[in-house]
């Protein structure tokens, strides 16, 4: 059962900022709170292993150690260790705010409330406990704080300067939190009111103004249209079976992957010329279908240039198990067998037979042109954030589609800082069997070229346009210039995309 999301209306404006400043007081944020815990702890959390953690924290009055057993693990905390911890809020201060209860005598946390933090920002997010703080299922209205998901989605978020702003699904307001940085106006949509008060409290908290509004999906914002729009959609692929749960934050009620493929053509609609979409997915292939044939039909006519990074394909006994587990259900009970077999049932009836995941970059072209469309599959570590490299490659592959192949030949380019070169062979060997080139940030790409492709690469200082390099490399291997272009060009237009040549 839900307990009723914290209060943050005007009323409780001096309360919240007695909070704020003890929080700030104490120091609680995620470097301390991991120097509290220790390594061992912390890695044990993420495992979503709790003992280490309690074991560090057991009689402590450290107040952020206090902080910790009582939001994040779940432990009942004495009214005086919190006096003491938070002064000017204290446990009746908790209680009026609807973080805490009481229970014999003790406090229990009513909701989740810990530091978030990125290189350059700190903040507080608030939300619904987790599975590891209440030891059992979640209940369907379950209001996720700071997932997986939404880390990932934040980390390949671009962050251009912008007017206007919007988090589609903003369960906690975590996106939020991360566009008040660089969006002049915000506005946050989601379909459970549960989830937008908790959303209210996560910003109030942290001194940030959003225009948040009920509904599903982009039907709040019918008729507008913004510079970027975020959304961690409900994109997980639920069957559509009595007595599978439907937790609102990851089930938005659809078949299959419909709500996302719906969601991503809309999103046309509600870009301004150069806005751009950026989200997670989840698709669903069948025997024999190639992901980029299933995603690409997604954007037929919308218009947009398209950028699909698929990160992880999963057969469907390694995705139900993933999700069935989710929701807090233990395997080799009753309850997570049955979601299971749901799963394998519903996917062996309608023929699919793997699952991908990935994140999808939109942009509405702000000239009269072609879009654009790139699909690829990197599942190797890439940068974090990604943010910047999404950008600057939503700028290469812009500028790509706007010039021609006499344009490129004419532009001087130059090896990114960040690439390396290797070369591999056998021992006393003349030439190279391979040679690589690999890049360091980004998507940290790694492309094999030829002989002809690496004397042009290796070439390009800046100083030279590519078409006078070409001309270089035909003396060179006594050819024409014009043969060696057709055989580079490919090679630029792939280097420049994702910035291995600037």
């Amino acid at each position: 059962m839900s307990l009723p999301p914290p209060a943050s209306g005007p009323e409780h404006a001096a309360a919240l900022a007695g909070l704020r400043a003890d929080l700030t007081q104490v120091d609680y944020t995620v470097d301390r709170l991991a120097q509290v815990l220790g390594p061992v702890a912390v890695a044990a959390l993420h495992r979503e292993q709790p003992l280490p953690a309690l074991r560090a924290t057991a009689d402590a009055t450290d107040p952020v150690a206090v902080l910790c057993r009582l939001f994040a693990l779940g432990v009942p905390v004495q009214p005086a260790l919190l006096d003491a911890a938070l002064p000017r809020t204290g446990a009746a201060g908790l209680r009026r705010l609807g973080l805490v209860a009481e229970r014999e005598g003790a406090v229990v946390a009513a909701c989740d409330l810990r530091p978030y933090a990125t290189e350059q920002d700190g903040w507080w997010v608030v939300s619904d406990r987790s599975e590891l703080a209440t030891a059992g299922p979640l209940p369907t209205d379950h209001v996720l704080g700071i997932g997986g998901a939404s880390a990932t989605l934040a980390s390949w978020t671009p962050r251009p300067r912008v007017e206007r702003a919007l988090d589609v699904g903003t369960g906690s307001g975590v996106q939020v939190l991360h566009l008040a940085g660089h969006a002049a106006y915000l506005v946050a949509s989601d379909l459970s009111e549960r989830a937008l008060d908790f959303a209210r409290f996560t910003l109030a908290l942290n001194e940030i103004d959003a225009d948040l509004r009920s509904g599903s999906l982009l039907e709040p914002v019918a008729g507008e249209r913004f510079d970027l729009v975020v959304s961690n959609p409900p994109f997980v692929i639920t069957p559509r079976r009595p007595g599978v749960p439907r937790y609102e934050y990851r089930d938005g009620g659809r078949a299959g992957d419909a709500l996302v493929a719906g969601l991503v053509r809309d999103l046309a609609a509600h870009l301004r010329p150069g806005g751009i979409g950026q989200l997670l997915a989840n698709w669903e292939l069948r025997a024999d279908e190639e992901w980029t044939e299933h995603v690409a039909t997604w954007f037929d006519g919308t218009g947009l240039d398209v950028w699909v990074v698929q990160r992880e394909e999963q057969d469907v006994a390694d995705y139900a198990e993933t999700w069935a587990r989710d929701g807090g259900h233990q395997p080799d009970t009753p309850e997570f067998e049955a979601l299971y077999a749901a799963w394998l049932d519903d996917f062996a009836e309608r023929g699919v037979e793997r699952l991908g995941f990935g994140v999808v970059t939109v942009q509405r072209p702000s000239t009269d042109r072609e879009p654009w469309t790139d699909l690829v599959d990197v599942r190797s570590p890439v940068a974090s954030p990604m943010g910047p490299a999404v950008l600057a490659g939503l700028r290469a592959r812009t500028w790509l589609a706007e010039h021609d192949d006499e344009a490129l030949l004419d532009t001087p380019w130059q090896v990114a800082d960040d690439v390396t070169e290797e070369r591999i062979g056998a021992p006393g060997a003349a030439h190279p069997n391979v040679i690589q080139v690999r890049q360091g940030t980004g998507l940290r790409r790694t492309v094999t070229l030829d002989t002809l492709g690496a004397g042009f690469v290796g070439a390009c200082d800046g100083e030279l346009t590519a078409r006078q390099l070409c001309a270089g490399l035909a003396v060179l291997t006594e050819q024409e210039p014009q043969a060696v272009a057709q055989v580079v060009l490919p090679v630029l237009r792939d280097l420049v995309k994702d910035g291995l040549l600037r």
